[in-house]
Order: C-alpha cells, then structure tokens, then sequence
C-alpha cells in the first residue's frame, strides 16, 4: 500500500500535553504512513510553546513518534535556519521590544520569547530570540494603532539581528516556510487542526498537495452549520481533498453545499490488541475531555443511577463535576495512558453532543469493551449495532443511558462474550493497514484532480491573455 512518492506533512495548530482524539488520530496515521505507506512525515506545529525539545523526547519515549517522523515547530525552525534577505523589506510596523520587563518564555535559562498584551490580556507583540540572544523574529499585531488589536507586521532577522524579511500576515509567513520545506517537490500536507484550516485554503502551489480532515460534526446542536467551520465549508473546493469519518457525514455535507468530487469517507484506524474476551464485570470508564460538549455529567449520573462503578479520564476543570463523584464513580484526572484501561474496563461510555468519529469508540470495540453511546451525529450509530456490538440511546436521555448500563450488566457471560467478539470484529475494519490503503487511494485522486485543475487554469488564464 505505498503512498504516492513526495514530502509528506502533518499539519495542526499545537501537540498539548493533555492531547485528546485529534493529535492521537493524527500521531497513528503518520506512524501508519511511515510504517506501511514507505514515507517519511513531518508533524508541524505554529504555536508558540517554549519546550518543543521535551514534547519530542516524551512523544518518542512513548512511541508517538518514531523513526521516520519529525516534529518541526515553525518558531524553532526559524531560529536554527540561516534566513536569506529579501529584495524588498516593509518595517514600518518594526519595533522590537527592549530589554526585560515583559513577560518572558525561557529554554535552558535562555530568553526564548518577550510577549506585550493590552490591559485586557490581548497579545499585541511576541518577539522571538535565538540561544545566543539575537531576535530571529518581531511579530506585531498593533500596526495600525499602537496599544489596539488590529494590522499586523511580522519580520524575520538574520543571524546578527539585522531584519532581513518582512509579512503583512502570518499565513504569508506560514505560506513562506511551507515554501522553504517543501523546496518545490511534489508534496502532500494533511491538515488536521480547524484552527490552521482556513489558512490551509490560501496555499496554492502547483505540486502540493492539500487535503483538510474534519473530526468532528461540522453542526451546531440546531443543525445550523458551526460558525469555526463556515469559512471552509463555504469554500470546500479549493482544497484538494476533504476527508471526514462517516459517510453520514459525508451525505450531510453534499446535501447543504451540493457534490463535492475532492470529498472522501476514511475512518481513525487502531490496533487490534491481544486481549481477554470473557473478563470481570469490571464497571466503566470515560475517556473525555471535561467540557460541557462532552456531558460527562451525564454519564456519572447514569452511572450512579445504575449502580455501576466508572472511573472518568481527561483533561480539564473537575470542579463543575466534583460534586458527583460517589464511591463508586471517580474522577481520575488526566493519563496518557489511560486507554490501557480498556482492556479490562466491562464498557465505555460515549455522551458527547456531537462526534465525528470518536477515537475511543474503536478503540474500545478493539479492545473488547462494549460502548454504550448517545445516538449523535456522526460516529456511534456508523459503527454500533444496538444490541449486539454496542448500545445507543436517545441523545441526552440519561434514564435510558442508565437501563443501557442496567441491561449490559444483567447479560448472562456467554452473551456478553458474544457482544464482545463482535465488537472486535467491528473494529478489524479499521486496522492501520485497511486504513493507509484508504488513505494511499484518496492521496493518489487528490493529486490526479490537482494536476487536472492545475491544467485548467492554465488554459483558462492562457486563452484570457
């Protein structure tokens, strides 16, 4: 299942360390890509975090990154990059900040950023330095009136501190060292983050590339399209592929804004692990980020009113939820390894507003342990078979979340095994394998309708001169 020959890219906004689906997802399908698809991947980040350094060394400690992959966040780059000079540099937004008294990003004891916000906290400058002191870039986002938001300057300076470029915007710059890493091979750059997606619809180069992946439901709980996705749902067909998790998702989104050809249906894949089918009644767990999208209030109240034990991993404030905990139902805080807990955890449970296609979901079918989910746009009701591999119910009905629990626990052994198997045999269809195939397949067509457009244009502009 080799992939189409050429850089490969990852792109989201940031690695946090309580990363949740989306970085997982995106981490398991470039290790696939590297692993299965022959290919090397670059993961780049644009965020401004200090101890880029350390997040790589956890994430290969712990296998997120392997050989094969790099992690490049762009302001680490530009610090280690010899920066060429422009022919024309506009500095009329040029005035780096002096000296201490702001606040500060260190590394190793060194200076690594200066920032200066407003009254109210809004970031107006962040100036960005090399381990020996030199600013390697002034990014300032008061052009237009000093002290208020508005017009933006970012210049990059050479290795003497000496301005040697300059961009009205950061996605110039973004477009600018996308340019400098690709060197004009043929590339393909996957972006994950909604925050980086409306950037990704300004870069237009002839052999890269662009392909955007959707995690999650592109709709408000009114059906109305989310306001964070409408600039690049209103504007699907200048990226060269668009990749969500279900096909009920897929038909939404051609029933609102017509067919899409660049539109393409590839699911999360996981692993398949070696695990117990027949195992204790072990109670339940949550794997969520504690906000309220997720109602992980829900599922401890269902929980509590089951009489069953559940065990709550993610990130997050706790409060808002302390005052639910039980003896039987616990908060448990953050855990990179928390889905190790699935292999002896008795079921999951899934009571998000809205999902694309939950990573635990296949994750805990993988493993053998039963979900019991809000039927929600889009991923519980693609995969589970009520009754048989899963359970859904009513989306906020937290009485019928609570029989579900009451029902699974009541089940004789044999058809709890049963329930089990086919869970997993559920979750073989999306193993790294099936899915880098999908994936060397959508690669290939997104490449052959660039190359098409690319030549229409052309023409177009040709036969206009």
């Amino acid at each position: 299942m080799p992939l189409p020959r050429g850089r490969h890219f990852a792109v989201t906004w940031s690695i946090p360390d309580d990363f949740g689906g989306m970085t997982s997802a995106l981490l398991r399908r470039s290790r696939a890509f590297v692993r299965l698809g022959g290919v090397a991947v670059d993961v780049l980040t644009l965020d401004t975090r200090p101890d880029y350094p350390s997040v790589e060394a956890r994430l290969r400690a712990a296998g997120e990154l392997v050989d094969g992959m790099r992690l490049v966040n762009l302001w680490d780059w530009l610090r280690d990059a010899p920066l060429d000079a422009a022919d024309t540099l506009d500095l009329a937004g040029f005035d780096p900040l002096r000296g201490a008294g702001r606040a500060e990003s260190t590394r190793d004891g060194r200076v690594l950023t200066r920032t200066r916000t407003a009254a109210d906290g809004e970031v107006l400058q962040v100036d960005h330095y090399r381990a020996d002191g030199t600013l390697v870039a002034s990014d300032r986002r008061d052009t237009a009136e000093r002290g208020r938001p508005g017009g933006r300057s970012v210049v990059l300076c050479g290795a003497d501190g000496a301005p040697v470029r300059s961009f009205p915007s950061a996605w110039a710059l973004y477009r600018w060292w996308l340019d400098a890493l690709r060197q004009r091979e043929p590339s393909f750059i996957v972006v994950d983050s909604k925050t980086v997606a409306p950037f990704a619809l300004t870069y237009r180069r002839k052999r890269a590339v662009v392909v955007h992946v959707v995690h999650n439901s592109h709709l408000q709980g009114d059906g109305g399209l989310r306001e964070s996705r409408r600039e690049v749902f209103e504007n699907l067909d200048r990226l060269d592929g668009v990749v969500v998790l279900t096909e009920h998702q897929r038909r939404d989104i051609e029933s609102r804004f017509g067919e899409q050809p660049g539109l393409t249906v590839i699911p999360n894949s996981c692993a398949l692990p070696a695990v117990p089918v027949r195992r204790e009644r072990a109670g339940g767990v949550v794997l969520s980020s504690l906000t309220s999208r997720k109602r992980v209030d829900h599922a401890m109240r269902a929980a509590t009113a089951a009489g069953a034990t559940l065990d709550v991993f993610g990130s997050g404030d706790p409060t808002p939820f302390r005052a639910l905990e039980t003896d039987r139902v616990r908060l448990r805080g953050y855990s990179p390894n928390a889905r190790d807990v699935l292999a002896d955890a008795s079921f999951v449970l899934l009571t998000g507003r809205s999902e694309g296609f939950p990573l635990a979901l296949v994750e805990a079918m993988a493993a053998g342990c039963i979900p019991i989910a809000y039927d929600v746009k889009y991923g519980p009701a693609s995969v589970i078979r009520d009754g048989r591999n899963g359970f859904l119910v009513p989306s906020g009905d937290q009485t019928a979340l609570a029989d579900a629990i009451r029902r699974f626990e009541a089940l004789p052994s044999r058809r709890v095994a049963a329930m089990r198997w086919s869970a997993r045999r559920t979750a073989a269809a999306y193993s790294d394998e099936a899915v880098t195939r999908q994936w060397a397949r959508a690669l290939r067509a997104a490449e052959q309708r660039k190359a098409a457009r690319w030549r229409q244009d052309t023409l177009v502009t040709t036969s206009n001169r």
